[in-house]
């Protein structure tokens, strides 16, 4: 978690100022729900976006392959 904290506070809190506190919950919102846990490059996905897993992982399987 502090890892978490440390990348959002880098990349979305100290480059932007709100407001409101509402604007500030809409920030946040956008960043974890619509891109950190959607778009961001994860090394244990391999070095993949969730996103891509998710996509890679629905993929068929190639006869002969298994």
């Amino acid at each position: 978690m502090e890892n978490f904290f440390c990348t959002l506070k880098a990349e979305l809190v100290y480059r932007n100022s709100w407001r409101t506190r509402e604007a500030a919950e809409n920030a946040l919102f956008g960043y974890i729900d619509c891109w950190y846990n959607t778009q961001r490059i994860q090394k244990k996905l391999g070095s993949r976006s969730p996103d891509e897993y998710e996509a890679s992982y629905h993929q068929p399987v190639p006869a002969g392959t298994r």
